[in-house]
């Protein structure tokens, strides 16, 4: 492929990762300018240096390409040099709900007979297949152009893909261009990356703003604070709305109904009442089925067979899943719970289901936003009958002061250092009807310890002690 009349072999924003013939993109980072790694991107064979145009200073002897959005400029970039896209794509945003709702939409569109596929958290999963980890919820330019490309070549249709508020600002996704976008809800997370709310939200505000087609449709949460800003911004770049909620209109809920085994949904959909029942607990997960009820019947535009498939599907792995049941009859959950909105959600959502004690165990990841930690204890502390505090993934933190950090605000609360433990301690105090919610970790099989990853799953411990 020809960029600016040379040939390129390649491209990538790590300057270790260039080969002969490759593109660099000097990408700035929140370590360093993207300028400090030019020098050795050369030295490693690039033929070709994209960056903002004060950059082209550090580009002796080789073509240089100045943009003022240079993030954006090479995920298009890396979207033309990979190819052909799958021609129906979805994006979400949200603070919580993303993971669920992808892996919704890719469940019912395969259930519809089409070849559909989901990326995020979760890492890639095509059809019904064993997911493909991938290191972030947004992954970079590059992986995200190459995996499309890659499912375009298999004869996948249709894609629904995570986009992390990180992702959005980042422009990571700058080369995608989905025909219908979600919005979940936006509650405190990741502040000590975009410093406050409104960046937060401005950050999330890129899906609908400038990577959602022209005419495409964005599916909001009509109950959110943030609903009038975010309906505005698509009014203003001309996108089509489709609402859910209790306020929405096009899918109204009007009541959830907890049963044992999912929970009875009354809603309006797309004009009519109808009933519907869904095999998860809580209304956030009814309200994550409504979003995805809206994002498959606008990729497929077949709203009346869409909504046929919603009870068959399951929940996403580590999302308020039943892990196991001890020999007396409690119930063990995993949920990857770890900002305050979602560790209150999913614990409301148990208590319905919950004939004895609820009890949670929890933490707080570390290099991350601090001022969340007294929050998540508060909740804890208010709404849980036993309460664990533990380790998350401790990162390059202090693991004992970040429980202290918690326990300031969560008084009835066990202070327990070791995850494993903490968590054979919480089995073990369990009786019949009780339900104990393992939060924070998920999916996830490893550890973040002083820097380094340990291999740790909050599914294998459940299984150790049953």
């Amino acid at each position: 492929m020809k960029i600016a009349n040379i040939e390129i072999a390649g491209l990538t924003s790590d300057s270790r990762l260039v080969k002969p013939g490759f593109l660099f993109a000097a990408l700035d980072s929140e370590k360093a300018p993207g300028s400090e790694y030019i020098p050795s991107a050369i030295a490693n064979g690039a033929v070709l240096i994209l960056g903002k145009p004060e950059y082209a200073a550090f580009v002796p002897n080789v073509a240089f390409i100045a943009d003022d959005n240079p993030n954006k400029k090479f995920a298009e970039l890396a979207a033309e040099f990979y190819g052909e896209q799958p021609s129906h794509i979805a994006a979400i945003t949200g603070t919580n709900g993303k993971t669920s709702i992808a892996d919704f939409v890719r469940q019912i569109l395969t259930k519809m007979n089409y070849k559909a596929a989901s990326m995020g958290t979760l890492g890639l999963i095509k059809a019904n297949e064993p997911p493909i980890p991938s290191p972030n919820t947004t992954p970079n330019a590059v992986v995200i152009a190459s995996e499309l490309a890659e499912l375009k070549k298999e004869g996948y249709d249709y894609v629904c893909m995570e986009t992390s508020s990180h992702g959005l600002c980042q422009y990571r996704v700058g080369g995608v261009h989905p025909e219908v976008a979600g919005f979940t809800n936006l509650t405190r997370d990741h502040l000590d990356y975009h410093k406050s709310f409104e960046n937060y939200l401005n950050a999330k505000l890129i899906l609908f703003k400038e990577i959602l087609i022209s005419g495409g449709t964005a599916v909001l949460n009509a109950d959110i604070d943030v609903f009038p800003q975010i309906k505005q911004a698509c009014l203003e770049t001309d996108k089509n709305i489709i609402t859910y909620g209790h306020k929405g209109q096009e899918l109204k809920l009007l009541s959830a109904t907890p049963e044992l085994n999912g929970q009875r949904l009354k809603l309006i959909y797309f004009g009519a009442e109808t009933e519907i029942f869904v095999p998860l607990a809580g209304e956030f997960q009814a309200m994550n089925v409504l979003c995805a009820l809206g994002m498959a019947a606008a990729l497929t535009h077949k709203p009346h067979e869409v909504i046929k498939h919603i009870s068959s599907i399951h929940g996403a792995k580590g999302r308020l899943e039943l892990a196991g049941t001890t020999p007396n009859g409690a119930a063990i959950y995993i949920d990857y719970a770890h900002t305050p909105d979602a560790l209150e959600n999913v614990i409301k959502a148990m208590r319905p289901h919950t004939k004895g004690k609820l009890h949670v165990l929890f933490g707080c990841g570390g290099d991350r936003d601090n001022g969340k930690r007294p929050i998540m204890g508060k909740i804890a502390n208010d709404l849980a009958d036993v309460i664990y505090v533990t380790d998350d993934n401790p990162r390059t933190e202090d693991a004992t002061k970040i429980r202290e950090q918690i326990m300031v605000a969560c008084p009835r609360g066990q202070n327990i250092p070791d995850r494993a433990h903490a968590i054979k301690i919480a089995i073990a105090a369990l009786s019949q009807g009780d339900v104990l919610i393992l939060a924070g970790k998920g999916h996830e099989t490893g550890q973040y310890i002083n820097g380094k990853v340990y291999p740790f799953s909050d599914h294998e411990e459940v299984c150790k002690n049953l």
